[in-house]
């Protein structure tokens, strides 16, 4: 259902000839595509502006391949699929139901995820910068990126400069103080975001990664130092959330 649909109805609701309660129905029933194992919110783009996305992860290829051909018939031009496996993507591509869409799909391994269309122009009012404390983080950094321009953002990356080698971030002084957003990502002792939120006059999203020794504990002792940074503006998302940290740096970004 798209904006012309919904002002049809609000003027149904206007004229008498249709109640609130069935314009509520009528929305809540078109909205969802029911493919029996998923039910695809077809109307949140319209709703809050981003389109479903699908995680990859835990679905068979044969799933995602159904998810998207209902996201497409229900007039979704992108489709962003999270935490896609480059054997399950193979598997995807070959997918009998995934045929209309292949020619406009492209997986892209670094960030562990694929998109089906083309990546948008940038729209936001700004530039999100992402800056990754090292290479292992690499990852969870490419995540970030590949969803934030998905989402219609200019990016910029900065990768390995962790305050274990303090002056690779400081020589990008000028990058931080021209940012709209700043997506920062660290495992170890997670101490990136806050020194960066010292420096930063945006909003400093942190991600904890799974990265480092047994002490890390998969990421936990990253996500706690940043729960509990000194600086003021750090949020901080879930251990390797790339994706949620973008999505959150996009909505700031598009204010």
């Amino acid at each position: 259902m798209d904006a012309t649909d919904l002002e049809a109805l609000a003027r149904a609701v206007a004229a008498g000839t249709m109640t609130p309660e069935e314009l509520v129905q009528r929305v809540h029933t078109d909205a969802v595509l029911d493919v029996g194992y998923a039910q695809v919110d077809t109307a949140r783009g319209a709703r809050t502006g981003i389109s479903e996305v699908v995680y990859g992860a835990g679905k068979t290829h044969q799933q995602i391949a159904g998810i998207c051909a209902a996201m497409c018939s229900a007039g979704q031009e992108r489709i962003l699929i999270t935490r896609l496996d480059a054997t399950k993507a193979q598997q995807l591509v070959e997918d009998s139901a995934f045929e209309s869409v292949r020619d406009r799909f492209t997986y892209y391994a670094d960030a562990r995820a694929g998109v089906v269309g083309e990546l948008p122009q940038p729209s936001g009012n700004g530039v999100i910068l992402i800056i990754s404390a090292g290479t292992s983080d690499a990852t969870v950094a490419a995540e970030a990126e590949l969803t934030a321009r998905f989402l219609g953002n200019e990016v910029h990356v900065v990768q390995d400069a962790g305050v274990a080698g303090i002056h690779r971030l400081l020589r990008h002084a000028e990058d931080i103080a021209h940012a709209q957003v700043i997506v920062a990502i660290a495992g170890m002792e997670g101490a990136l975001p806050s020194v960066v939120g010292g420096l930063a006059a945006c909003p400093v999203i942190a991600v904890p990664t799974s990265v480092g020794y047994g002490a890390n504990l998969g990421g936990l002792t990253a996500l706690l130092a940043m729960v509990n940074s000194c600086a003021s503006g750090v949020s901080v998302v879930n251990i390797d959330n790339g994706f949620g940290a973008a999505y959150q740096a996009s909505l700031i970004n598009h204010l």
